[in-house]
């Protein structure tokens, strides 16, 4: 299946890396509610996946998933990398292998069912909700 024509978008603005998640209630996850398939950001959540470190309680979840490497160029296609999840002040404590790749103007990313942990969230590199403040 070809990924560049049949995705699901994920444009949520908590998805963002720089959402803060300010009640702990409010935890979202892709634990087991992000079926297995092709997935694009876009959006608010932004245009890509984090492809740095994203701190604990961002992205609307407690442990934030961002992709360990470098996004692949049109030629290379899809590729393997390592998502990390940043659990106990450690950026890259678990991760597991996914695919991206370059569909010219936009990525996807082929995410496997997320097993690991029920507060756990892949993060899109969007700036959205970053300015949450409590009045």
């Amino acid at each position: 299946m070809d990924g560049c024509h049949n995705y699901t978008v994920l444009s949520e603005e908590d998805r963002a890396q720089e959402h803060v998640v300010i009640n702990s209630r409010n935890y979202r996850s892709d634990y087991n509610d992000l079926a297995p398939g092709w997935y694009r950001f876009q959006g608010a959540a932004g245009d890509r996946m984090a492809d740095r470190c994203v701190p604990m309680d961002h992205c609307g979840t407690k442990y934030p998933g961002w992709l360990n490497g470098t996004h692949p160029t049109v030629a290379e296609g899809a590729v393997i990398r390592g998502v990390c999840f940043h659990i106990s002040n450690n950026c890259c404590y678990w991760f597991q292998y996914i695919r991206v790749k370059n569909c010219g103007a936009y990525f996807v990313y082929a995410f496997p069912w997320l097993h690991h942990h029920y507060r756990s969230r892949y993060c899109g590199n969007g700036r959205a909700g970053e300015i949450l403040r409590m009045f």
